[in-house]
């Protein structure tokens, strides 16, 4: 039984996270993409980084680039405008429509002006490679795709950056067979990233269009899973090589930021938020405490603890080498999943209370969706 508690499921996450590294596709540098190809933006108040995202996109050399200025009060539509040429269009937000969260009324807005027969949809914080169009074309063009989106290389700078989100790309590629997702028409078999996610339209309009997931707070899940359920394929790549993201900068907004997403995006129910953070618990923390307990005395703990500890120092390592992420993470592993859960709570709070983002509030989900 010891065995079983704490040495089982960090082992099998091991063998889950080697073959998903292996299997994860990444495309060809030497790609295209076939027809169209417009690069969407929304922002709000992204004046920070709306520049380097444009030039970015512009790069890449799609056939045109459209950002939607989601009513921003920091001059990021002046930004736009000001380095618009022939390829890039500004479109001027309106107010949100009752019923509709802001990024899926916004990329609904770019949709419906974009001329591309494949949307790429690209967050404001978020600079794509010169490479990413023609990856991005390696996949649709490999598997039949009619969705490509790919977890991409994640930036951090404070402690709460680099302790919180490389558990991000640790939760893509832990608890579910990767080819699943592509080689499955079961829509729970699912991962997406709305940093970076290219759809064909005729994809798209199968799906309903953003209107069908207008109330959903984690949009890109939802579209997805729409995707999949009218018929299409959705392939999540490793993005590492097509773009790079630094998407919270400090403590603050990485506990406000993964609050509005996290219980959303297991459905907001009680037992979705129980059960993933008792599996998180089970595989990257009570390893660590299995060991602490036989160092005090539980002498019967100490082989399974250390197989289990083991087990998450080898997911860490293998993380940091494919992925770059700070090494170390490897050793404050139990600690960032501990935040984590702590954030998994609040998530709870907020999604049955209402959440706040972006000046904006959204009312709890049960009344949303």
């Amino acid at each position: 039984m010891t065995w079983l508690a704490f040495a089982a499921l960090p082992v099998m996450v091991l063998g889950i996270v080697l073959f998903n590294l292996a299997a994860w596709p990444r495309g060809r540098a030497d790609g295209r993409i076939a027809g169209r190809v417009s690069v969407l933006i929304p922002a709000r108040d992204e004046a920070e980084t709306i520049e380097r995202c444009v030039r970015a996109a512009l790069a890449c050399a799609p056939d045109e680039v459209l950002v939607y200025d989601d009513d921003s009060s920091d001059g990021t539509g002046a930004i736009v405008a000001r380095i618009a040429d022939a390829r890039v269009r500004l479109l001027r937000g309106i107010p949100l429509p009752a019923g509709w969260v802001g990024k899926p009324h916004a990329c609904h807005r770019l949709a419906e002006a974009a001329t591309g027969d494949v949307l790429v949809f690209v967050d404001a914080d978020t600079e794509a490679t010169s490479e990413c169009l023609a990856r991005i074309g390696s996949i649709f063009h490999d598997f039949r795709a009619g969705v490509v989106t790919a977890g991409t290389r994640q930036e951090t700078g404070t402690w709460a950056e680099r302790w919180i989100i490389p558990l991000l790309h640790l939760t893509y590629v832990a608890w579910l067979p990767l080819p699943l997702v592509w080689r499955s028409r079961d829509p729970r078999f699912l991962v997406a990233n709305g940093q970076l996610l290219a759809i064909r339209r005729a994809a798209l309009d199968a799906a309903g269009g953003w209107a069908s997931v207008r109330a959903e707070v984690v949009d890109d899940m939802a579209l997805c899973r729409r995707v999949k359920e009218t018929g299409g394929r959705v392939v999540f790549a490793d993005g590492h090589r097509m773009a790079r993201c630094r998407m919270y900068r400090g403590a603050g907004e990485v506990w406000r930021g993964f609050s509005k997403n996290l219980a959303e995006g297991v459905g907001g129910t009680a037992a979705g938020v129980l059960g993933v953070a008792a599996l998180y618990g089970m595989a990257f923390v009570a390893p660590y405490a299995g060991l602490a307990a036989a160092l005090l005395g539980a002498r019967a703990l100490l082989a399974p603890s250390l197989v289990g500890v083991a087990a998450n120092l080898a997911i860490r390592a293998a993380l940091a080498l494919r992925l770059r992420q700070p090494v170390e993470g490897i050793i404050l592993h139990p600690l960032a999943v501990l935040g984590l859960l702590a954030i998994a709570a609040n998530s709870f709070r907020w999604s049955r209370r209402g959440i706040l983002w972006r000046g904006r509030r959204y009312a709890a989900r049960e009344a949303r969706v």
